[in-house]
């Protein structure tokens, strides 16, 4: 029978790491595969970038000078959701398989290690 084992870590490279680990120590694997937060990737992107902020000068009025503000985009602009790079990995083997691939997962510090059908 096949199982899916399924975790969360704090790193892509723990996350990979983890699924190397996993196929050299475990036998009756099939496939495996890593899913990345993309919005961190974002997120680092634009750490090295600037904000630029447009401020009206005379609202009232319909022709009106704006100013810009720039400003660099520091790490507190950007939400600690979106900062963090985690990944979430999963693993198709047999189902004698699933004891040993949590524990590889457990050992590089794992998270919501699940197992399904």
């Amino acid at each position: 029978m096949v199982s899916r084992v399924s975790a969360e870590f704090e790193t892509s490279e723990l996350a990979e790491l983890a699924l190397k680990r996993s196929r050299e120590s475990v036998g009756g694997i099939y496939s495996s595969g890593v899913v990345y937060d993309r919005r961190s990737d974002k997120a680092l992107k634009l750490r090295n970038g600037t904000i630029y902020t447009v401020i009206p000068t005379a609202v009232t009025s319909h022709n009106y000078i704006t100013a810009v503000m720039e400003s660099p985009a520091a790490e507190s602009v950007i939400p600690e959701p979106s900062r963090r790079r985690r990944a979430q990995v999963y693993v198709i083997c047999d189902s004698g398989s699933t004891a040993g691939v949590k524990a590889v997962f457990n050992s590089l510090g794992g998270l919501n290690i699940k197992t399904g059908r």
